[in-house]
């Protein structure tokens, strides 16, 4: 049989421990709640991506494309994906702004040094490529050094880019997440097919 009066301390007891907690909090500065700002897309943020190669760098060319265009538009980046999550046409504004938003991201890794050689995605350009063998081992015996000196991959990514019906992609988002999903896809397949025209051209 439990005692009355350790029924009368379990309640007292829970609610000296929650006033402990909240005490706490309001000497931190909990005492009032405000919702976390969001980030201003404008302020440059290190972007890394998991992934390598061609889907990596693509990757990170779509995240940092995202902060310049809602820069460019005056939104945060998570309004943004908001905005082009719901149904309907998208402005010249909006497709314009994604647009030299990518190419902006694209520099700004020139300029950091942290665009990869074109030699080094050579191989992975190729693969499920329809290419007839013999092409393939040309491309395939070309130095890396010959590949680098012709073909600029920040002149590749730019002209991805150009090529892009970005219109097309913004008007058929179904949730926020596609947004990085469809630019990553498009970028990427337009990179592999930009890159292995250039390699056509040398061999």
């Amino acid at each position: 049989m439990t005692h009355p009066a350790r029924l009368i301390a379990l309640p007292a007891l829970a609610l000296a421990l929650v006033g402990s907690v909240l005490a706490v909090q309001i000497a931190h500065g909990g005492g009032t709640f405000e919702p976390l700002k969001p980030a201003d897309p404008c302020v440059e943020r290190d972007v890394t991506s998991q992934s390598e190669g061609i889907d990596g760098l693509t990757e990170t060319v779509v995240l940092l494309g995202i902060d310049g265009a809602a820069c460019r538009l005056g939104v945060s980046r998570e309004g943004l994906t908001l905005e082009l999550a719901q149904p309907g046409e998208r402005t010249d504004a909006q497709v314009d702004a994604m647009r030299e938003g990518l190419k902006d991201a694209v520099r700004r890794m020139e300029d950091e040094g942290t665009l990869p050689p074109a030699s080094e995605l050579v191989n992975e350009a190729m693969e499920n490529a329809d290419l007839n063998r013999f092409l393939e081992a040309l491309i395939k015996a070309l130095p890396d050094s010959v590949i680098d000196a012709a073909v600029d991959i920040e002149d590749v990514l730019i002209r991805a880019i150009d090529d892009l019906d970005l219109r097309f992609i913004l008007e058929n988002l179904e949730d926020e997440d596609e947004l990085n999903r469809q630019l990553n896809a498009a970028i990427e397949q337009a990179v592999k097919d930009s890159l292995l025209d250039r390699l056509r051209d040398l061999v």
